[in-house]
């Protein structure tokens, strides 16, 4: 691993008006780790994420990637930023007026310009590498299972070959074995990439299996983290109760009256 972290946030800060949602964040991710953002609902985990990718600029704080200084940078500067991500979309988010080739080489062939015969044989090889066939390739995104639209969201995120792929909620709406399935393909296709990867997810156990390295955000910070081995002993209460999914314990609910 590189002395140089891949991504490093310091005293990350950033508010929306009153609503305070990340508090000073400090993570580093390494080259070709695997790490998962774990943590409740409103914790600040997607606008981290935003802030990374630089969709949002934090009030304060410092976002590096390879060591160089991201925070601000505009025009064809943040365009060659955000294009060494990949992005797995909680849900798949593929275009539904788009078959499933061109909704996996819609970066190549939008930022990269890649000749449409090329591009179409790099999505098929693409589609291949998450168990696909070339025909599904010809299909729509509402002709395919849950599952499927998964895999085509996981070839879609690796098919630009990126430094560095985000994963939100890969598991959401699938059934455990699929979710696994899901799981397992992540892990060959990051390593394959030879990628770093940063997930975020309410699911323990694609969290156990997917990362190096767990780190849990509550109120807007970084709580805890630690390696996968080390979080069942992790001695904070807000990880215990967290990953068990206990409704006592630090970590009160907001519930609205009616």
């Amino acid at each position: 691993m590189s002395a140089v972290p891949k991504i490093e946030l310091s005293g990350v800060t950033k508010s929306f008006g009153n609503k305070h949602v990340l508090c000073g964040v400090d993570l580093n991710v390494g080259v070709r780790e695997s790490v998962v953002i774990i943590g409740g609902s409103g914790t600040g985990k997607s606008v981290m994420l935003k802030c990374i990718l630089g969709l949002l600029k934090p009030d304060a704080g410092s976002v590096k990637i390879d060591g160089q200084e991201t925070v601000g940078l505009k025009g064809q500067a943040l365009d060659e930023h955000q294009a060494k991500f990949g992005m797995l979309f909680q849900g798949s988010a593929l275009f539904d007026s788009l078959p499933v080739w061109q909704n996996v080489a819609f970066k190549l062939l939008q930022a990269h310009g890649m000749p449409r015969k090329e591009a179409k044989e790099r999505a098929v090889a693409t589609l291949a590498s998450v168990g696909l066939g070339p025909e599904v390739g010809e299909l729509y995104p509402s002709e395919l299972s849950g599952g499927m639209q998964k895999r085509v969201a996981l070839a879609r995120a690796i098919a630009s070959k990126p430094e560095i792929i985000f994963f939100d909620e890969p598991t959401t709406g699938l059934d455990p074995i699929m979710a696994d399935v899901i799981n397992e393909l992540i892990v060959k296709s990051v390593r394959e990439v030879g990628a770093t990867a940063v997930s975020i997810t309410h699911d323990m156990a694609s969290a156990r299996k997917i990362a190096d390295r767990i780190a849990m955000i509550h109120e807007g910070r970084i709580i805890w983290q630690g390696s996968v081995k080390d979080i069942d002993h992790s001695g904070n209460p807000y990880v215990d109760q967290f990953i068990h999914g206990r409704a006592e314990g630090p970590i009160k609910m907001q519930i609205r009256k009616l």
